[in-house]
């Protein structure tokens, strides 16, 4: 079966610079080859543009908020005015707040410490582990993987009509699944959730490098996301949305720029008056160079246009379907079905194959990088797989495994930065293991299956 591109319009063909598409790495089986990097829903290679502009703000780094130098002054303006450009790439309300943090994760675990006294948390067990974990202080209904964006919908209604009318609820949810790239019916659920009086955040970990993400269209409380997934290194992220609960919280970090005023307590202590907007949960010097990262990400995805980098993804997720569709043994993890709108995020199990042993083996002998695992979402990994998610074993030949359940699957995962011919090489590298068998030996070292090098 064809695996080629050449039917995909050239307007849409032509992948954004990023950093390291040059690099090429070793193949056990001899000789090197560019590496394929196939694994942006952990972290995306950072765009050249973001890249650049990093570097060319570098010399003049400084202290943010407590400097009144030329640099300090210059490096508070690019924060805040990344915070600006943050807020208008979300399309935030009038009112809205954008807090810095380290992660999507990190912007989770910020919201859980702001949620009122007695809060109930509503989250389908098909939500990535940030998403799922963080509310230990809340009393949390964890509602079954839906089949359907409709059935996504009708579950959270009648899980909300049966709460306490009275008390305050959060729904969160994803825009786009980590383990299968399908869309979920954002807009639907937040309706869902403002008509029996909830709240709703959106992981939009997903969603924010594929799609744009609008607050105010799509009507959510807040809205939460990783640079490291959005094309911009340096460990940043961001909480943005209602500023209600994040001015009555407690800061989340105690320390410099939180604090307004500290005065020494009659009773010996401190006393401190703490700033109610932003700089509230910033405490610490903050991550400048991590947001202005983030916004110049907005900036290029933005003029780049989320329409044409759509389409090309639509392209070459149907690549990978089309060019596997033959493929014996080979089954894709769906909640929704197969036709379901995804992004580039797509995961699979090879009947016969330790998992782990098909990844090692696209990355030794093609110098292909995904993902193998449970992809941080063991709930949905189990729902999809039928299994326990416990680890698979010793790694070896397909026969070996054979006959055995795949409690690991296998994501492949591309963007913006992807070229053609990497997915394509990955196509054509599938249907040669599942047909030949792995070229190399490979042991288990550490719970990880790698090149026996020894062979």
């Amino acid at each position: 079966m064809s695996v080629s591109t050449a039917a995909v319009d050239r307007s849409v063909r032509t992948p954004l610079p990023v950093l390291g598409r040059d690099v090429t790495v070793p193949l056990v089986t001899g000789g090197e080859v560019t590496y394929a990097a196939l694994d942006y829903a952990a972290s995306a290679p950072a765009l050249q543009r973001v890249w650049d502009d990093v570097a060319a703000y570098a010399p003049y780094y400084g202290s943010v908020h407590r400097g009144a130098g030329y640099l300090s002054q210059l490096s508070t303006d690019l924060f805040e005015n990344a915070r600006r450009t943050v807020a208008e790439f979300l399309d935030c309300r009038t009112g809205d707040q954008v807090v810095f943090t380290r992660s999507t994760t990190d912007s989770l675990n910020l919201l859980a410490t702001a949620l009122p006294e007695d809060c109930e948390v509503f989250v389908f067990e098909t939500e990535h582990h940030a998403s799922l974990l963080p509310w230990r202080g809340a009393r949390v209904t964890c509602l079954d993987a839906p089949d359907s964006p409709r059935a996504a919908v009708t579950a959270l209604e009648r899980a909300l009509a049966d709460r306490d009318p009275y008390g305050t609820a959060l729904v969160c949810v994803t825009g786009a699944s980590n383990v299968t790239g399908e869309l979920w019916p954002v807009r639907e659920l937040a309706a869902a959730a403002h008509a029996h009086g909830a709240r709703i955040v959106l992981d939009a970990a997903q969603l924010a490098p594929h799609h744009p993400v609008s607050v105010r269209d799509l009507d959510v409380d807040w809205v939460v996301f990783s640079g490291h997934k959005l094309y911009a290194p340096f460990g940043s992220g961001v909480l943005a949305g209602r500023a209600d609960w994040l001015r009555a919280a407690e800061p989340y970090l105690a320390g410099g720029g939180a604090s307004r005023k500290v005065t020494r307590g009659a009773d010996g202590g401190v006393d401190v008056e703490w700033h109610e907007g932003a700089a509230r949960h910033e405490a610490g010097s903050p991550n400048v160079i991590g947001a202005y990262a983030i916004a110049s990400a907005c900036k290029a995805l933005t003029e780049a246009g989320f329409e044409a980098l759509a389409a090309r993804e639509e392209a070459l997720v149907r690549v990978v379907r089309d060019g596997l569709a033959d493929v014996p043994g080979v089954r894709f993890l769906s909640l929704f079905g197969d036709e379901a709108p995804r992004v580039g995020v797509l995961s699979f199990v090879v009947e016969g194959w330790n998992s782990s042993h098909f990844a090692a083996a696209l990355s030794a002998e093609y110098g292909i990088g995904v993902r193998d695992g449970l992809f941080c979402a063991h709930p949905l990994l189990r729902r999809l797989l039928g299994g326990d998610g416990r680890a698979q074993g010793e790694c070896g030949a397909p026969e070996a495994a054979s006959g055995e359940k795949s409690l690991n699957a296998i994501r492949v995962s591309f963007g913006a930065g992807t070229p053609d011919e990497h997915v394509e090489r990955f196509v054509r590298a599938v249907r040669e293991l599942v047909r030949d068998g792995a070229r190399w030996t490979y042991r288990t070292v550490d719970g990880r299956c790698v090149p026996d090098v020894s062979a």
